[in-house]
């Protein structure tokens, strides 16, 4: 789709995947969603874009945070409705416009996880995207690893 002047309109869509591993190392649960991008997400992206050249190390977008109420993403979401655990995220370019961040959640705790969401901070921040899943149980000795992907088509 071009615009007015020219160019690509940017559409940005995001999934997630989402992966158990019990003590033993063994896969136990996995599953993957697509998300709704926030409004605040959107803003931050256009923010970021008009000031990376001049302080992009106040731009981070790489914290992952899970939690346990299974209320609708919605547009207008700035928190998740329970969080219960938030991981800084390792990130990287994938190609073909993919942005991707990916936090494990190691043994510790333990919840019924089924909301996912990206920020900005490692706590309160701007949420980016919020995703509600199918519940997965996280035992006490499991490590769940937590992906997002973000494109820009």
């Amino acid at each position: 789709m071009s615009s007015i002047y020219g160019g690509k309109d940017v559409t940005v869509v995001g999934r997630w995947y989402i992966s158990l591993y019990g003590e033993d190392g063994a896969l136990k649960d996995q599953q993957c969603g697509k998300n709704v991008i926030t409004t605040n997400g959107l803003d931050f992206l256009a923010s970021f874009l008009n000031s990376a050249a001049a302080a992009a190390s106040t731009f981070t977008m790489n914290y992952i945070a899970i939690g346990t109420d299974a209320t609708a993403e919605a547009a207008a979401n700035t928190a998740l409705g329970i969080e219960t655990e938030r991981h800084t995220g390792v990130v990287s370019y994938v190609s073909n416009a993919i942005y991707r961040v990916t936090a494990t959640f190691p043994s510790g705790t333990a919840g019924a996880i089924v909301e996912y969401g990206l920020f900005s901070s490692n706590t309160a921040g701007t949420m980016f995207s919020r995703d509600t899943e199918a519940v997965i149980n996280k035992g006490i000795n499991d490590i769940l690893v937590v992906t997002t992907e973000i494109t820009l088509a």
